[in-house]
């Protein structure tokens, strides 16, 4: 290893704890890794190893996933990359293209030890400023950022009961779905959700992560990664959505919707769908996932019922003076924005992944 010691001992925080990295091309590791988080109660699907893996194949970013050991047991995670543009800055995250991050551990003396490791790493790389996508927050001298919000949702056992829980509103969109005639159906490859996806990212002004990006998900995750197609009565792709399967949790994460949609209210179907089948599959929970305050998805999720919580994206800066702001809300976009909206699809998407991999 060049940037992060292999064994660091904490001496300060436990005698006999110690902070490795793990090598991906150890099965063995990656599994006792994935072991941890499955059962960690702080740890989320963007915790899994296999985002090592995705980021570093598809992306090329430095991954540093780290792990605290004690007594051959595993006591906390922390993965992070290590991500450098000229456009955007020079950070270390935890974790890019993911909601949720930071320190998943047992134990405060798990957690400290992680993230001291963390600092080290981020001061030799010589970062701009270091990320943790924490769902609580845990440094109060820490610049936080406070756009985000998550929204969750639990799942009835009962179809019926999960159909009441709709606001009146939003359960009638639902109903002219269903009356709509439209069919969902669990896609074996992301080609029509990529194309539905690409055309509405374009449609706000944003770059598409590239598909590779996305079968890339579906490879390394397995059934754990899902596509789910909401289709017209004559057959017709009109709204999609890839979601992840975690513990007993679904995460609709990336979605796209033709014109048409809002019309046939697609979206609402799609979602009710999802919802219905997670039911079937005996799942609990229904994590609606990240929205920016103050947008059209934030109000969609609260018309579902859903409470915002909001999102502790704590920074530690070190040649910066404030917390980033590399996101569309950004006034300083606006222009760029508007100038992608009117550039040739085709374009769009050849020039998109060459943006987006360093904003994450």
């Amino acid at each position: 290893m060049s940037e992060v010691s292999e064994v660091s001992e904490i001496s300060d925080v436990a005698a006999s704890l110690t902070v490795h990295r793990l090598d991906m091309r150890s099965t063995t590791g990656v599994a006792r890794w994935d072991a941890f988080v499955q059962t960690c109660p702080q740890a989320t699907f963007f915790h899994r190893a296999g985002w090592q893996q995705v980021i570093r194949e598809v992306f090329h970013h430095d991954t540093y996933f780290l792990y605290a050991q004690q007594a051959g047991q595993i006591r906390g995670v922390l993965a992070l990359a290590h991500v450098h543009s000229r456009l955007f800055g020079n950070a270390l995250t935890s974790l890019p293209f993911a909601v949720y991050g930071g320190a998943a551990a047992l134990d405060e003396e798990a957690s400290a030890a992680l993230e001291q490791e963390a600092q080290q790493l981020a001061q030799r790389l010589k970062v701009d400023h270091l990320e943790l996508r924490n769902v609580q927050r845990r440094h109060t001298d820490w610049p936080v950022q406070d756009l985000y919000v998550t929204f969750r949702k639990p799942i009835a056992p009962l179809d019926a009961d999960n159909m009441s829980a709709i606001p009146r509103k939003q359960r009638a969109m639902v109903r002219k779905g269903i009356k709509n005639g439209l069919r969902a159906h669990i896609d074996t490859t992301v080609d029509r959700f990529f194309v539905l996806y690409a055309e509405n990212v374009h449609r706000h002004g944003t770059p598409a992560l590239p598909k590779r990006y996305f079968q890339t998900l579906c490879r390394v995750f397995g059934p754990d990664c899902e596509v789910l197609t909401v289709c017209t009565a004559d057959g017709q792709p009109i709204s999609s959505v890839l979601s992840f399967y975690f513990r007993d949790e679904v995460l609709p994460y990336y979605a796209g919707d033709a014109e048409a949609a809002r019309d046939l209210a697609a979206n609402d179907f799609k979602y009710w769908e999802l919802m219905r089948l997670a039911c079937v599959r005996g799942l609990k929970v229904f994590d609606y996932g990240r929205s920016k305050r103050g947008t059209g998805s934030y109000a969609f999720k609260k018309n579902w019922g859903c409470e915002a919580t909001p999102l502790h994206y704590e920074y530690c800066l070190y040649h910066r003076d404030s917390v980033p702001q590399n996101n569309p809300a950004n006034a300083k976009y606006r222009l760029l924005i508007a100038a992608w909206r009117r550039m040739p699809l085709g374009v769009a998407n050849w020039l998109g992944p060459k943006i987006v991999r360093n904003l994450g």
